[in-house]
């Protein structure tokens, strides 16, 4: 839900813009489910299959640090943090009812999209090492 909330926000901001493939329902309906889908996948990545404990040992005996970040879960919040800061603005942007160019909107649109995509990324990516 809140994905696609965020993609509904992000939607109404970028309606605004009028341009016609932008302000369309489809598109609006679009921006909600990669949303969603984005958020379900991307948010709850399931930890590597080689285990923490492990990974930490392993590493901690190389000379390694034990506290590395898995790529794919920098990747997952990195997306959600820019999902959220667009949609954010998107907000903060209606509610003020500030008066954006047709530029800013389509620059705030795909970095929503950019950070759905990579929350998407790193689910599927994760979901996919897991089996």
């Amino acid at each position: 839900m809140a994905g696609a909330s965020c993609g509904l926000f992000v939607a109404a901001h970028v309606s605004n813009a009028r341009v016609d493939a932008l302000s369309s329902v489809s598109m609006s309906l679009a921006l909600m489910i990669l949303g969603a889908i984005g958020f379900y996948l991307g948010i709850d990545v399931p930890p590597h299959r080689s285990g923490r404990l492990h990974m930490a040992r392993a590493a901690a005996s190389a000379g390694e640090d034990p506290s590395a970040t898995d790529p794919v879960e920098l990747l997952s919040s990195a997306g959600t943090f820019l999902a959220a800061i667009a949609a954010f603005i998107s907000v903060y942007s209606i509610v003020t009812d500030a008066d954006t160019t047709t530029a800013t909107s389509s620059l705030l649109a795909f970095g929503w999209l950019l950070g759905v995509m990579m929350q998407i990324v790193a689910g599927l990516t994760a979901r996919m090492r897991k089996t």
